[in-house]
């Protein structure tokens, strides 16, 4: 939008389709057009078109759409031109040619691409909005309410609405657009696109800003919609902007490269088609060349570049199953560099992309070849991504009812779920642009799974935390802890692709967040709803209150009336004795209208001895007789509450374990526990100390009768050599 003017981009970039790529059969191979010389080449004018002719200008995108799409009804292309030639006639472009150049330029990169003909249409009209006096009622009245969507969705936000917050929040706007349309981005990419390619008449330091915003936002957003064409040109660009030197080193190697008389991908690319015309397999076997970034990554990781790093081969077949065929055949008959493959078609990337991965040595000098090997439907959607899918929204037609298997559907990838997740907690457009920044430099993202056989999405480095908050959302507050393939895990444990995650929650619904978890998550989506969480905790509204807080952290949760999420049922009846019930156990209290709380320093349980003592507030406490808060209180003179085991058997409790450290012992003594009927609340587990281990669980058992049985069953575990009921010392009453 707003393109500027043509100029002769830095350097030779290599096609975006990767070169020798030959197009599928039907279709006759095309010569990439130079859109820098379109402007000049066409015909801008409507007049000199025969009435029901497309003006020649639009010639070339017509060529490029009628090759993907024969029978496109090319009307409504038409019809966008003259409007989008008449409405931007007399406005120019920096280098002086005709502002309309550039919306032809865009539609031709798409067109190319194999976009359908709603996208392609609103290509066309993708700045009138904005930079004439066309109003997006009109474009909807014109060409329906899709177009209009789309149009909507690239058009600029004013500077003189919003200032400084222009930039951002335009991007926000269009990340939710494209939450409900994917084309919306598809037409943003191929604009940045053209516009990068005609950047040169501009001021150094709006190349660079232009630069660096497409290095940060858009280029991950190529990548992650698998439009590899348009990110593999936009990095040679954005490289030649921000490391003009190195680009040039860079450019030469590529051009002394290209004068060898030898080509090492030449002779295996002989071999590799003997090799599988023996096997009768029908494939193409195409050398692609490395785009600039990718031959300086190369460079900088192996230092002095061999013939074999220039490129990569290409092997394009018909089947799933035929890519395979061409592995097993060239593992057999080549000498393969097994740490090298990897399988992308059985576990597709998180942006769709399909291959097969492998590398060959040659024998003459070890040079080491890679290739890859797809279907020619996979190399479409791997150069094109959710533009050579069409419209996506659209019921698929009869050829593609039964589906290749090959892609699922894009319309909304799970890092798009995330990115308009958490947008929604950023309102301020500084915080949004900086962890819009930050969340796409995440380029990697792994999936796992939940024990109910359903998948998260995170990206790469993600902890237990990003899962809590990817799987709960704000809920994730009350995570107390996490199983990670079976084994008890910390909430900091960063998770790797195909793990299997269990989150432990807790009962409390106000349960709030560690402050630690901020340094352990990855994704803006946990941090910001922990961040937003903590700093909207209420303040002790006296210093009476923040004693009885602290009171209470002690001597453990509140049971009875002043429980508000006790159910009524459950609460004392007036003028009688109290019997208030908690969720862990049943206690009778010699006091009208007591609270209960079971102190946290004893965890009593039936059928222990108890007793109890009033504290602030009109709570009674219930100890274990022979805790020593009790002998405390009663030397302080405290007065005793009579208590009592109500009929309930149920109890919570705490119990120590101590044992020595060896694998799986947090897997085998969870499983013992589970198996004993104890429901796990919260766990914690110490350093190791001279290999010994404690371990801390508190539970709740259906009936006290079992925690016998439950601490004998603990200490069968092989490595723990005593189980006890947790007494610690209380620091005060």
């Amino acid at each position: 939008m707003n393109a500027e003017a043509v100029n002769p981009s830095p350097g030779p970039v290599p096609p975006a389709t990767g070169g020798a790529v030959t197009p599928a059969p039907r279709r006759k191979s095309r010569p990439r057009l130079d859109l820098r010389r379109l402007g000049r080449a066409a015909l801008l004018g409507t007049g000199s078109a025969a009435r029901g002719r497309l003006p020649d200008a639009i010639g070339h995108v017509v060529e490029a759409h009628r090759a993907h799409h024969p029978d496109a009804d090319l009307d409504p292309l038409h019809r966008a031109y003259v409007l989008a030639e008449s409405s931007h006639r007399g406005q120019m472009r920096k280098s002086g040619e005709p502002y309309i150049t550039h919306p032809l330029a865009v539609t031709l990169i798409l067109a190319e691409l194999g976009a359908e003909t709603t996208t392609l249409t609103a290509s066309l009209l993708h700045d009138t909005v904005e930079d004439t006096d066309v109003t997006l009622d009109q474009v909807g009245e014109e060409f329906g309410a899709e177009v209009r969507y789309l149009v909507d969705g690239v058009t600029k936000l004013e500077k003189v609405d919003y200032g400084a917050a222009a930039e951002p929040e335009t991007f926000r706007k269009m990340l939710l657009a494209t939450g409900n349309d994917v084309r919306v981005m598809s037409i943003k990419l191929a604009d940045r696109l053209h516009n990068m390619r005609t950047l040169g008449v501009m001021r150094r330091e709006k190349q660079e800003r232009i630069a660096k915003v497409t290095r940060d936002v858009l280029i991950p957003l190529a990548e992650r919609l698998g439009v590899q064409a348009l990110k593999s040109e936009l990095e040679d660009l954005v490289f030649a902007v921000m490391h003009p030197e190195e680009y040039a080193h860079t450019r030469e190697l590529v051009a002394e490269n290209a004068a060898r008389a030898d080509d090492p991908l030449a002779a295996v690319a002989d071999e590799v088609r003997g090799v599988l015309r023996e096997a009768d397999i029908p494939a193409e076997v195409l050398i692609r060349p490395r785009h600039f970034v990718s031959v300086h990554r190369v460079s900088r990781k192996r230092g002095t570049l061999r013939g074999a790093d220039f490129g990569r081969l290409l092997v394009l077949v018909q089947e799933d199953a035929d890519c395979y065929a061409v592995l097993g055949e060239l593992h057999t008959c080549l000498t393969p560099v097994v740490s090298e493959f990897k399988d992308f078609i059985a576990v597709p990337k998180f942006n769709l992309y399909q291959s097969l991965h492998t590398a060959v040595a040659r024998a003459e000098d070890g040079q080491v070849v890679e290739v890859l090997i797809r279907t020619h439907q996979m190399h479409k959607v791997a150069e094109a991504g959710v533009v050579a899918l069409g419209n996506p929204y659209a019921p698929p037609s009869e050829e593609q009812g039964a589906g290749d298997g090959e892609r699922a559907d894009p319309t909304r990838p799970g890092w798009l779920s995330r990115l308009l997740d958490w947008q929604r907690g950023a309102p301020d457009p500084d915080t949004f642009w900086s962890t819009l920044r930050e969340d796409l430099a995440q380029d990697r993202e792994i999936t796992v799974f939940r024990p109910d056989g359903g998948t998260l999405g995170l990206p790469e480095g993600a902890t237990c935390v990003d899962a809590a908050y990817a799987q709960y959302g704000e809920d994730a507050h009350a995570t107390i802890g996490a199983r990670v393939n079976g084994r008890l895990a910390t909430m900091s444990t960063v998770l790797r692709d195909g793990d299997t995650v269990q989150l432990l929650m807790g009962q409390d619904p106000a349960s709030e967040p560690s402050r630690d978890w901020l340094e352990h998550a990855r994704t803006p989506a946990a941090r910001i709803a922990i961040q937003r969480r903590l700093a909207a905790r209420p303040a002790a509204s006296s210093a009476d209150a923040g004693e009885a807080d602290e009171a209470a952290d002690a001597e453990g949760p509140v049971r009875g009336p002043a429980a508000a999420d006790d159910p009524p049922a459950q609460r004392p009846a007036p003028g009688g004795p109290a019997a208030p019930r908690s969720a862990s156990a049943d206690v009778r209290v010699d006091a009208p209208e007591a609270t209960v709380r079971l102190a946290g320093c004893c965890t009593p349980v039936p059928p222990d001895e108890i007793t109890g003592f009033p504290v602030r507030g009109g709570v009674v406490t219930v100890h274990r007789a022979g805790c020593a808060a009790v002998a405390r209180m009663k030397s302080a003179g405290r007065p005793e509450v009579g208590v009592s085991w109500g009929e309930s058997t149920e109890c919570r409790v705490t119990l120590l374990a101590e044992s020595f450290g060896r694998p799986h012992l947090l897997a085998d003594l969870t499983e013992a526990m589970a198996l004993e009927g104890a429901e796990i609340v919260s766990a914690t587990v110490e350093p190791p100390d001279r290999q010994r281990v404690r371990h801390s669980y508190t539970v709740v058992l259906p009936d006290a009768a079992r925690l016998p049985a439950l601490m004998r069953a603990m200490r069968d575990v092989p490595g723990v050599y005593d189980v006890s009921r947790a007494q610690p010392q209380p620091t005060g009453v």
